[in-house]
């Protein structure tokens, strides 16, 4: 406790109270007593504060009382008491004994008589037990309280789990992007299957993504998919794949399937293009709604053989493409796309598909919708799917067309119920 200090007396706080005003006054004088006393100390320089001329200074009454004559041996100067040995003893033995109830007092509050201990974080006060036997610690109402004999799971492994390579009928899984894209749109997928342990292989096709391919020379659907068919060629005899398109992937792989249909355990459509014979990427997105324009609006021709020849690609607008591949993405995303996408090669897109029954419909095939979409509607997906039959076809509620940026954990989860679906008995 810091020492008392006050002002020095003034001539109305050292005049004798018969002489003050009956008015109320809160001036009165301090008792000085010498440190040479037998008993001093703070404490009792504060309790000597409210002597009997403070209280009469407070309450305005300006009747002087008579105090009883010192005792014997006690000094007589004004100010300044000096008590009998008995007395201070007594005195003294009472604040011991309070100085010894206040140390107890500190030690049962943690180091202050005056508040209880500061309330610190949780993990602070709960350190010690979460190593010991103690009390349960304060949890999260939103979260189960993990048992005694349950692991520690990451957050990554609760999409992953019970996934075991020797019981998939294969774990080599084949992205395949669409048009104006890369391998580049995958790394969110890329990251959650070989977390679960599959060996995925992202393609760039011919002139897009890192291909050095100048994409205005592509002429054929063959030149475009060349990537992913010289990958397939070189897979050993007994190797499988699934493959995954999306959006003009869908043609791509639908072509792959064709050539290599031994090689393809499952193929997956998301928002792709799935044609049948005799049909061309063109026709799909000629005959779908197109209500608000913004298909029409986003696409800019490329004529690099001049005005007077068919378009050699075609180009997105930057300004417009957020609001027609990913309205459901994140920023950060939009602005990876932004700075990767390359112009799609516009031969391949008018190659109409010729596929045979015994090759392509020989692939398990199956479709995962995308309900937001705003480049193939959810109807155009749809019509697909009744032309020509998948398998099964999932739904992804919520999610744009890249679905890979608006719902990769989502995707995640049906790519991996896919690939663990058993092989079809042999009829």
């Amino acid at each position: 406790m810091l020492p008392l200090s006050f002002p020095p007396p003034t001539a109305s706080t050292t005049s004798k109270i018969s002489d003050q005003p009956k008015t109320p006054s809160h001036n009165f004088e301090i008792p000085k007593i010498p440190l040479s006393e037998p008993f001093f100390s703070p404490m009792g320089l504060l309790m000597s504060c409210f002597s009997e001329q403070a209280s009469e200074a407070a309450g305005g009454n300006t009747k002087r009382r008579r105090h009883p004559p010192p005792p014997p041996g006690a000094s007589r100067r004004r100010g300044s008491v000096r008590l009998r040995d008995d007395e201070a003893a007594a005195i003294q033995e009472l604040a011991q004994a309070a100085a010894a109830a206040i140390i107890q007092q500190q030690q049962q509050n943690g180091g202050s008589a005056l508040a209880p201990p500061f309330d610190r974080s949780t993990s602070l006060r709960y350190q010690k037990k979460q190593s010991g036997t103690g009390g349960d610690l304060p949890r999260s109402m939103s979260t189960r309280p993990r048992l005694a004999g349950e692991p520690l799971v990451q957050p990554q492994q609760l999409l992953t789990q019970d996934v075991k390579a020797d019981e998939l009928e294969t774990n080599i899984i084949v992205l395949v992007h669409g048009g104006g894209f890369g391998a580049w749109c995958w790394y969110k997928s890329i990251s959650l299957l070989e977390d679960s342990g599959f060996k995925v292989n992202a393609i760039d096709l011919a002139g897009s993504g890192v291909n050095s391919s100048d994409t205005n020379t592509i002429t054929s659907l063959s030149e475009y998919v060349k990537p992913l068919t010289t990958f397939l060629e070189s897979l050993n005899e007994d190797q499988k794949v699934i493959l995954v398109g999306h959006d003009f992937g869908g043609a791509s792989i639908s072509h792959a399937m064709e050539m290599f249909p031994k090689k393809v355990a499952k193929a997956v459509y998301v928002s792709a293009a799935m044609l049948t014979s005799g049909r061309s990427t063109l026709d799909m997105f000629s005959e779908q709604a197109d209500a608000n324009g913004l298909l029409h609006s986003a696409q800019k021709f490329v004529y690099s053989n001049g005005k007077d020849q068919p378009p050699t690609a075609i180009s997105l607008d930057k300004a417009l493409i957020k609001e027609l591949l990913f309205n459901q993405s994140p920023s950060k995303d939009v602005s990876l796309a932004s700075v990767s996408m390359r112009p799609i090669p516009f031969a391949p897109v008018l190659e109409k598909l010729s596929l045979t029954e015994e090759n392509y419909g020989s692939v398990r095939r199956f479709y995962i919708e995308t309900t937001e979409d705003n480049t193939i509607p959810l109807s155009s997906q749809q019509k697909m799917c009744e032309l020509s039959p998948p398998e099964k076809v999932f739904r992804l509620k919520s999610s744009d067309h890249s679905p890979f940026f608006s719902k990769p954990q989502a995707l995640h989860k049906l790519l991996v119920e896919i690939a663990k679906m058993p092989p079809l008995a042999n009829p």
